[in-house]
């Protein structure tokens, strides 16, 4: 790795690179100097080095550089310049783009050269082998290697880019520009599957967006630029799903916009609620749910009523018109009746669901029927005026749908209808969000609506009619597709009719004992006929003697019997509680006792798997130290039979293996240059070879086909034949079967009837035990949940108890350290007390010290008057101070005058505060007197008090 001291001279040292051909050498030095911890500072010469680096990348197609570049130079200037950055993801990008438009450009049959299924796969084996053997003749392989490898790193830039860009505040408009050209990269060349996968990256980082909160620089979605720039990105990749067909993948995207909705609390404005209402209508539409259709419909129409000026009334009266036709279609009888219990509760889930998406508030505890239905949407629409802002045509198809009893024309008067609304619809201009509306594709559903009437109707007045009467007044279908039609609407309640097919007849009506209607009037006649046997016979009252004497004996049995019952109920729940808590008790602790067995078990074996690892590692090393001294020690053999003697000697184990290796090389290059020219003269030999055996192939292909024709037309004559001799054998053979076909009907009638009722017998068990089943499920989710709620409970109780215990521990700790560090200033605050009084007396001795023996020495004679005159006169001593004179000294003098007592260390320091001028004069003559003095008896020279 190559160090600058300047980022220029690295650009330069590049750019000679480029000059002599040498990209990768280029390429690794700018990496190196993007990389390097030395240029944490932003300057605008980085900013050229990160163009010149993004240019290379591209030139080279070399992904992972650009992205570790790209994240290091983010880190660089994000938080000082980020248009930099900006500047530098857009020349990358356009680059990018520029050169996959150049590829294509070049390519003369885009649609043949981008037949390529996922950009991220690599290369089947199947086209290596074709494009090694077959010598890369044909275009159409040049043009997929021309353009494929392009397109492939443009796809993986917009990945790269919308990486280093995601969750950052400062990047969000790159970010959403970004991921709008990736959307029309893949609308433009109808890449779906790098759609679906751009999709799942974006989702993925909201999702990160929403789990770490407290990242860095995180976006704010509450702000009205950030979330506007979010629910652009959402609604264009819902367009584009769209566009593109996706519909699983645009339902998804609805549900992403639906859930950036709810996080923030936040409606988006109504063109673009436009959007997501039509794009909802289209999904619906091609997914057959006409129910959530109309219901999108309802929403859109309202919004462009309410928020479009510039609507006109005859687009009002075309919404109007899809919207009241999206109700109509819509199946009038409830598919779930009769399902089981997961059925109804997965339909309610869904319905749920589905009413979130198109804001229609729905309780989850109400039965989702209730809310989202044909009959309720169908009020709605005449409550709010819908139905009034229609086309005639749609009025009158509703109410002869809806209110009219017409059971023998009204499908003669429906066709019409269908007819002329068939040519109504077109784009509405007023509105360009919305998308074209036909009303061709509501007639499939209207017409199969229109027959359920009539059957409906004609139910009610007839109870047979014949099959070509009925087909006569159902112009619409075939009567196959009547009764399938038919089949449907039975197996949901909404219709009773059979058809007898032997007799050509439909019959109205059901004659089983499990009919609904039938069964209720055998209710209805059996309470009847038991209320009248009341009548006729009257039930004998027989009062006995006990309850003539006890009117209220019986009342008060009754009630202390239900009293005991209760209670007997009470001592059994109690015990099955006790008994339950005793296992529950059991069972937590085995687990405990398991978990930590388990804890200890993992820990050895962590430990054993550690200890064998690290002595694996241990071997392999001394092995391929050994491996290498192996390999020194035969190469110095080696050279020393080569002659190499000299050359090796004072050569170091690096060097050795080195030169080793360099050889190594050598052979193994020269070892490729021979296969290549074994290669080449084999692909000459094989193309001669080919170029020889075509013709003789031609050859023997004319002749296989002259033979196989003449043996075909044998065949074909020799089948003819055949057929026409089996032909009059199974006609022989019908004429001796058709005498059983009458015992044949008879003896399928018997066999179809017993298992008739072997089928209703196991369905009937089937049923059985799916209740039992679900008895059961039920049972055992409540002791779950029971059993949950006291684990939960007491792990929060014992939780509480050792909060409160530590926070107990914690004030104890708290107050006996206040204690301690209270007691301690006590104590520094005596000690240093202590020691300005020690310090204070210390110096007052040294000062006594030093006034002493730096004193003169006194004569005798001169010293002698001195006691005497302050003896004999003490009043003069202010007037006439005596001069110091030394403890050693007053000995001399003690002859002839008594030394006065010496006073105490502190009544010597007031006496001292008191007489300054004294002292002064003390201070003052012993100052004079610092000399040596010259008298008899002092040498000049200091003695300690010791030796004096």
């Amino acid at each position: 790795m190559a160090t600058f001291g300047k980022p220029e001279n690295a650009l330069k040292r590049a750019e000679e690179l480029i000059h002599v051909g040498q990209m990768q050498a280029a390429l690794q030095v700018l990496h190196d100097v993007i990389t390097s911890k030395r240029y944490r500072a932003w300057q605008k010469t980085l900013e050229r080095i990160m163009f010149k680096y993004v240019e290379l990348c591209v030139e080279m197609r070399r992904g992972r550089f650009a992205k570790d570049g790209l994240i290091q130079y983010r880190i660089v200037c994000q938080q000082v310049n980020v248009g930099s950055l900006e500047e530098v993801i857009k020349h990358f990008l356009h680059l990018s783009t520029e050169k996959a438009e150049n590829a294509k450009s070049q390519a003369e049959a885009l649609e043949e050269a981008l037949d390529v299924d996922d950009l991220e796969a690599d290369k089947r084996p199947e086209d290596l082998m074709l494009s090694y053997v077959g010598g890369e003749k044909g275009k159409d392989r040049s043009d997929r290697e021309l353009v494929t490898p392009w397109f492939k790193f443009l796809w993986e830039t917009y990945r790269t880019v919308l990486e280093i860009l995601r969750n950052n505040s400062k990047l969000e408009a790159l970010y959403a520009m970004t991921a709008h050209r990736a959307f029309q990269f893949c609308k433009q060349y109808k890449r779906t599957t790098e759609f679906r996968r751009l999709c799942e990256i974006i989702r993925n980082h909201l999702a990160n967006l929403n789990k770490y909160k407290d990242q860095r620089d995180r976006p704010d979605l509450l702000l009205p630029e950030s979330l506007q720039l979010y629910q652009d990105t959402r609604f264009e990749q819902l367009k584009v799903a769209t566009e593109l067909e996706l519909w699983q993948e645009a339902f998804r995207s609805v549900e992403d916009i639906h859930g950036l909705m709810c996080m923030v609390k936040k409606t988006p404005k109504p063109s673009l609620m436009v959007v997501y209402y039509a794009k909802l209508t289209e999904i619906f539409r091609v997914s057959g749910s006409q129910l959530y259709n109309a219901y999108a419909w309802s929403k859109l129409f309202s919004l462009q009523k309410s928020y479009n000026r510039h609507l006109t009334q005859k687009d009002l009266q075309l919404i109007a018109s899809s919207v009241v036709l999206a109700a109509l279609s819509v199946t009038p009888y409830d598919h779930c009746s009769g399902a089981s219990h997961l059925e109804l509760e997965n339909e309610k889930e869904r319905n749920l669901r589905m009413a979130n998406l198109i804001a229609f508030g729905l309780d989850p505890k109400r039965d989702s029927r209730e809310g989202l239905s044909r009959s309720a949407l169908l009020s709605e629409l005449v409550s709010k005026g819908v139905l009034a802002c229609a086309s005639p045509e749609v009025k009158e198809l509703y109410n002869l749908l809806e209110h009219e009893f017409l059971p023998l024309d009204l499908a003669s008067r429906v066709q019409p209808l269908l007819v002329s609304i068939t040519n109504v619809g077109g784009k509405i201009s007023s509105a360009s969000s919305v998308p074209e509306v036909q009303l061709l594709y509501y007639v499939p559903a209207l017409e199969k609506l229109a027959t359920l009437r009539l059957l409906q109707q004609v139910s009610q007045v007839y109870q047979t009619m014949k099959i070509e009467v009925l087909s006569k007044m159902i112009p619409f279908f075939d009567f196959s597709v009547v009764e399938k039609v038919s089949v449907d609407a039975i197996k949901s309640n909404f219709s009773a009719m059979k058809v007898d097919h032997q007799n050509g007849a439909v019959l109205f009506g059901s004659l089983e004992l499990e009919s609904d209607t039938l069964q209720g009037h055998l209710t209805l006649l059996a309470e009847s006929l038991n209320k009248a046997r009341g009548l006729i016979y009257p039930p004998v009252e027989k009062a006995s003697k006990l309850a003539e004497a006890l009117p209220g004996l019986a009342e008060v049995v009754n009630k202390e019997h239900k009293k005991l019952l209760a209670r007997k109920s009470i001592i059994e729940k109690r015990k099955e509680l006790q008994e339950r808590q005793l296992l529950e008790m059991e069972l937590e602790e085995e687990t405990k006792r398991q978990k930590i067995q388990q804890v200890t078990v993992e820990a050895e074996k962590i430990r054993l798997a550690r200890e064998s690892y690290e002595r694996e590692q241990q071997r392999i090393k001394r092995e391929q130290e050994k491996k290498e001294l192996d390999d020194a020690i035969a190469l110095i053999d080696k050279n020393k039979k080569k002659g190499k003697k000299t050359a090796m000697e004072g050569a170091t184990k690096q060097q050795l293996i080195d030169m080793a290796i360099q050889e190594q090389l050598k052979e193994r290059q020269e070892l490729e240059k021979r296969l290549q020219k074994l290669a080449k003269t084999m692909d000459h030999m094989e193309r001669a070879r080919r170029e020889e055996e075509a013709p003789l192939i031609d050859a023997a292909f004319q002749q296989r086909l002259v033979e196989e024709k003449i043996a075909h037309e044998r065949d074909q004559q020799q089948e003819i034949e055949l057929s026409r001799e089996r032909h009059v054998g199974d006609l022989q053979e019908k004429n001796r079967l058709s005498r059983m076909l009458e015992n044949k009907n008879i003896l399928q009638d018997r066999i179809v009837s017993r298992r008739q009722s072997e089928f209703d017998r196991l369905k009937r068990e089937r049923d059985e035990r799916i209740a039992q089943r679900l008895q059961d499920n039920r049972e055992k989710r409540e002791k779950q949940r029971k059993l949950i709620f006291y684990l939960r409970s007491e792990e929060e109780r014992q939780k509480k108890l050792e909060e409160e215990e530590a926070l107990r521990k914690q004030e104890e700790a708290e107050r006996k350290k206040k204690e301690a560090l209270e007691r301690k200033a006590k104590l520094d605050e005596l000690a240093e007390k202590q020691r300005q009084r020690e310090a204070e007396v210390e110096e007052r001795v040294r000062k006594e010290r030093e006034a002493q023996f730096r004193a003169p020495a006194v004569p005798a004679a001169a010293a002698a008057p001195a006691p005497a005159a302050v003896s004999g006169a003490p009043g003069t001593a202010a007037s006439a101070p005596a001069k110091y004179v030394p403890k050693w000294k007053r000995g001399e003098s003690s002859a002839v005058a008594v030394t006065p007592p010496e006073p105490d260390r502190r009544g010597s320091r007031q006496e001292d505060q008191r007489q300054p001028a004294a002292t002064d004069r003390w201070r003052t003559d012993r100052t004079d007197d610092r000399r040596p003095s010259a008298a008899p008896g002092n040498t000049g020279k200091w003695v300690p008090p010791a030796r004096r």
